[in-house]
Order: structure tokens, then sequence, then C-alpha cells
């Protein structure tokens, strides 16, 4: 029964973690090598992209999604989808993408020219599943060392999950020791009598 507790606890504190860390913003220091615009058919990695852009067909078997080639600060290429997440989920509420492929086409540079942007982003890359984290948005910064910011979004979401789930566990604790445990052990003094009562009876019988 321990092995099973600690095994779901895992699991699910895993999920929310991994949930947390796709969903919420991050920023990446790069330079726009280049952008494009390319037909996507969505099949088993579905689920990494976002809706169809607003007001184009939501039921398309495929569609057309913008895409930004950057290089990060310390050299490694980068590839970032740039697509509508409108009303769904995760609630960024972007309805711009247009202009954003607009604005990281106008950053664009070379390796001499070395202008960075501070691109914000959400979701993971993975070159196996072919899945792109989502840029929301773009801003051109002094160099490779600009500072990202403190996230407080990120610290203001968390610190709300902790408290809620800190409650809902202090409540859940009360809960159990006021209701269930008294129960349990009800049961337990019950089955314990029984099985006594059933140990004399077989005894009894023996004896004869």
């Amino acid at each position: 029964m321990g092995l099973i507790k600690w095994t779901f606890w895992i699991t699910f504190w895993v999920l929310v973690v991994s949930v947390f860390h796709y969903t919420l913003p991050q920023v990446d220091i790069v330079r726009v090598t280049d952008t494009y615009e390319k037909r996507v058919d969505p099949g088993e990695n579905s689920i990494f992209w976002a809706q169809a852009d607003i007001g184009t067909d939501p039921l398309a078997l495929n569609r057309d999604v913008f895409f930004i080639q950057t290089r990060r600060a310390k050299g490694d290429v980068m590839v970032y989808r740039n697509e509508d997440t409108g009303w769904g989920w995760p609630p960024y509420f972007k309805f711009d993408t247009s202009n954003l492929q607009a604005e990281a086409a106008d950053l664009k540079s070379t390796a001499d020219g070395g202008q960075y942007a501070a691109i914000k982003h959400y979701g993971w890359r993975n070159e196996f599943l072919t899945v792109f984290p989502n840029a929301v948005s773009i801003r051109a910064v002094d160099g490779p060392d600009a500072p990202k910011g403190l996230p407080w979004l990120n610290i203001i979401i968390i610190t709300i999950f902790a408290a809620v789930a800190y409650g809902i566990w202090v409540r859940w604790r009360r809960f159990r020791r006021a209701r269930i445990d008294p129960t349990v052990e009800a049961i337990e003094d019950d089955f314990a009598d029984a099985s006594g009562r059933f140990s004399k009876w077989i005894g009894s019988w023996r004896r004869k």
C-alpha cells in the first residue's frame, strides 16, 4: 500500500510540474536569423499545436504556421512557432500572430550585425516529436547579456497554487482525523472482535 501511495503522489507532482513548465512563460535572449511560413499537418503531436488562427477554419486538417528561426546567446539554434492561442489554453489571449511575425522579421540580423532580442514563449522543443515552443512576444535588447527580468507572473501563479494546495491539504487532514480515521479504527476494532470470536468458536470445535 505504501508503494502505491508514493507512486501515485510522485506521478501526480511530476504531472503538475510538467504542466507548469510547459504553460508558464519563459524568456530567451536570441538573434533572429530567419522567419518563414510552412504548411503543417498536425498528427500524433497535435496536442502540442495551438488552435487554428482566429478567423480561419478550425476544422481544417492542415494550416499555414509561422516560424521564427533563432540562435541563442550561447550559440545553439532554437526554432519557435508563432500561433494564436485565442481564447483557448494556455490563456495567453494571443491574437496578433501576423504582427509578431512582422516584428521578428524586422529584427533579423547576421552574426556580424548582432541584433539580439528577448523572445517570450511557452512550450517545449522536441526534435523527435517535431514540437516547437510558441512565441508570445518579442522585443529588441542591447546584447546577448541583456537581463531577462524577474518572472513575476510565474512567481505569483506558483505562489497562489502553493497556497491553494496547502489549504486543501490542511482541510483534508482535519477531515481525515475527524471523520475517516475514527471510522477506520472502529472497523478495525470490529474486525478484531469478530476474528477473536471466530477463533474461539473454532477452538471450541477442536476441543470436542
